[in-house]
């Protein structure tokens, strides 16, 4: 886990200075763990969490984001008593990240409301395949 040197910037909205933003070139991506960079390990299985397969080109994708200076944070259902095998298993696989958020209301269906801007990347049958010269995600994709 390492600090983020990405600034925000001051904003103002009729005259009032609001929450601050990062500059538009910056990405603050929040990234599930299980059955989205690695094979999906309910909670209740903690034994397999150390073991966790790695979805391929997961790895690749999340550190390149990294270093062209995006925000990434790990935001996963899994518990506080999950934290300490789940930082070891992102260091093992090498995973470069700023933060692990756990406790992640479980069951999906999320509906995000906020005032900032929201995009989002749902998982489907290709998502972690990267198509770096149009810098968009296209999406990994799990193994069967």
């Amino acid at each position: 886990m390492k600090k983020s040197n990405a600034k925000l910037v001051g904003k103002e909205v009729n005259g009032k200075k609001v929450s601050p933003v990062l500059p538009p070139h910056i990405k603050n991506y929040l990234v599930d763990i299980d059955g989205t960079i690695c094979e999906d390990i309910p909670n209740e299985e903690p034994e397999r969490m150390a073991i966790a397969q790695v979805i391929p080109n997961a790895v690749d994708t999340i550190n390149k984001w990294f270093e062209e200076g995006h925000i990434i944070t790990f935001f996963t259902s899994r518990t506080e008593e999950h934290r300490a095998v789940t930082e070891e298993w992102l260091g093992k696989n090498g995973f470069k990240y700023h933060n692990l958020i756990v406790c992640k209301p479980r069951g999906g269906n999320y509906q995000w409301i906020d005032n900032a801007p929201i995009n989002v990347l749902n998982i489907r049958d290709d998502f972690w395949k990267f198509n770096f010269d149009r810098n968009k995600v296209i999406g990994f994709k799990p193994q069967a």
